[in-house]
């Protein structure tokens, strides 16, 4: 197995990762993320669980504002231990994601909309990542996500 912090050389050290896989609910996010966890020494947090931890179920701009700011402090306390987050979470808008600052960005593309009214029409489709996935076929896209991770260098 491959870790994404090991010393490939004296010279070149990969530094820990924080991912984000976002996408509208439905998408297929957690399933990635387990896929992509199991190729990589990384943390996983997934919002649904740090929701109920936090006892905290506002979906308002405000809310997933506050649930992005969360996920961002929680994401960079794994990195401060020299670890890779993997983060699954919707990360609804251009504010949310900007707010949680992720390194790679996976972008979750597999459905026009979900159950949810009030997420599709806030819903705004990234301009930036890193990969985005098209089909549910988590065992495919956590492969290219990992080599595409592993290929990134250090800024």
């Amino acid at each position: 197995m491959f870790f994404l912090t090991q010393i490939i050389s004296e010279d070149y050290f990969i530094m820990p990762k924080k991912i984000l896989i976002m996408g509208l609910p439905g998408a297929g996010k957690t399933t990635l993320a387990k896929e992509l966890i199991s190729l990589i020494d990384a943390e996983w947090l997934n919002a649904d669980q740090i929701r109920k931890e936090s006892n905290d179920w506002d979906f308002s701009l405000e809310g997933r504002t506050r649930q992005a700011k969360r996920m961002r402090d929680k994401s960079d306390e794994i990195l401060k231990k020299n670890k890779n987050v993997v983060v699954d979470f919707v990360c609804p808008t251009s504010k949310t994601r900007n707010e949680f600052n992720a390194d790679f960005i996976i972008w979750v593309d597999t459905i026009e909309k979900s159950r949810f009214e009030d997420t599709n029409l806030i819903f705004e489709s990234p301009k930036k990542f890193n990969l985005r996935v098209t089909s549910k076929n988590a065992e495919f896209w956590s492969k290219k996500a990992f080599s595409l991770i592993k290929e990134e260098k250090n800024d």
